[in-house]
């Protein structure tokens, strides 16, 4: 039976994983809310569909990646597709749910794990978290196999420092004792296929580098490379970031990765911000 992956959501790391599993001859199908999104999505040789409530899921599909965030009405994919999702429960191989290690809340730069609380005070944290808990909570009413992926911080080719930079836009924004995580989009990808090989169905897994450090570090390492200047220190109150950015900085932590390497035995491709970034410069 030929495997099929469908993506609800299209965004950077559902296109990473979906572009690695096409290499191996999977099918591939993906939703987009309009017009423009569908035609990304042929553009990359998956077939697209409108994500509406009248969607009826692909009998064909045994993968499902579900990338769209949830909303203030919770989330989108199972206010719309629940009873669907139940009556095919035995279809579905595996379920990945993309989540955010938000949902840890701020930890003052302490360590985190999966099995810490989760403690979540952003908006965005808590809307993940209520989506994990829908999304187990089918799990274990209908045997559905669901897994939890907690991102941190996402960077990859045409997403990073470097264009910054060379638009002369970046900024050190200094916030004492900020901490972040953060992971290249393919081991993000490379965390998915492991999963994929090796499911554990109701497990959550952090899905982070190995060297969680200030924010301002990266783009320091950056110019480097880039031979550039450094751009100025910008103290946080006075850095004009989006909701969205601002919403990274309220948490401060270092995420523990061990889960992933163990139980999944994936190993990083990047397993730092510094071969990460030295490798999409040779791109």
């Amino acid at each position: 039976m030929m495997n099929h992956l469908l993506c609800f959501g299209f965004g950077f790391s559902a296109r990473a994983l979906a572009a690695r599993l096409q290499g191996k001859g999977w099918d591939i199908s993906a939703t987009s809310r309009d017009a423009e999104g569908l035609r990304r999505i042929s553009a990359s040789g998956a077939a697209g569909f409108l994500f509406e409530p009248g969607f009826i899921i692909p009998s064909s599909v045994t993968h499902i990646l579900v990338s769209a965030p949830p909303d203030a009405d919770g989330d989108p994919v199972l206010r719309w597709f629940e009873p669907q999702l139940r009556q095919r429960a035995a279809d579905f191989k595996w379920v990945g749910y993309l989540s955010t290690t938000g949902v840890y809340g701020d930890k003052g730069g302490d360590w985190v794990d999966e099995n810490s609380a989760l403690e979540p005070h952003t908006e965005r944290g808590k809307r993940r978290l209520s989506a994990e808990l829908a999304w187990l909570k089918l799990q274990l009413d209908h045997g559905f196999r669901v897994h939890i992926f907690r991102l941190a911080g996402i960077y990859g080719s045409g997403r990073n420092p470097f264009i910054a930079l060379r638009n002369g836009t970046a900024k050190r924004i200094i916030k004492p004792g900020q901490i972040f995580s953060r992971i290249h989009v393919e081991d993000i990808a490379g965390t998915l296929e492991a999963s994929i090989k090796h499911p554990h169905p109701a497990r959550a897994y952090n899905v982070c580098d190995d060297e969680p450090c200030p924010p301002q570090d990266v783009v320091a390492y950056a110019a480097e490379l880039l031979g550039v200047p450094l751009p100025p220190e910008t103290a946080f109150e006075d850095a004009q970031l989006s909701p969205m950015a601002k919403s990274f900085y309220a948490d401060s932590k270092r995420v523990s990765n061990a889960r992933l390497k163990t139980e999944l035995g994936y190993e990083l491709l990047y397993p730092n911000y510094r071969s990460g970034l030295a490798a999409l410069l040779k791109q």
